[in-house]
């Protein structure tokens, strides 16, 4: 059976907690722990769902809130059953012959 994973990245919640309303906010803190990034960089962290985060930026994150990795990414996995193929046995053949004719009018001209 095949399984479809997901996460959720939580830092805008963790920030919000801790009353850090603006991801300028966290500039500072990053900058503590050895991590330089620009605005627009540090923006996009907090307000999307990054695809890459390296180890180092994870392990910054968790110190500057005290928390685990499970509390910034929350993983969901479900299972997705596979789609069955369409049966034949339901469709009905049409019969070409049987189709109606368009009509062609004839004038007495």
């Amino acid at each position: 059976m095949k399984r479809t994973v997901d996460y959720t990245w939580r830092l805008a919640e963790l920030m919000a907690a801790r009353g850090l309303h603006n991801s300028t906010d966290l500039m500072p803190l990053l900058h503590e722990r050895g991590i330089e990034l620009s605005r627009p960089q540090v923006y996009r962290l907090v307000a999307q769902r990054p695809e890459r985060v390296s180890l180092q930026m994870v392990a910054a994150l968790c110190d500057i809130f005290g928390c685990g990795v499970d509390d910034l990414v929350t993983v969901t996995a479900t299972d997705t059953r596979r789609k069955r193929a369409a049966s034949t046995a339901d469709v009905v053949e049409m019969n070409k012959a049987a189709r109606p004719r368009r009509a062609r009018v004839i004038t007495d001209d």
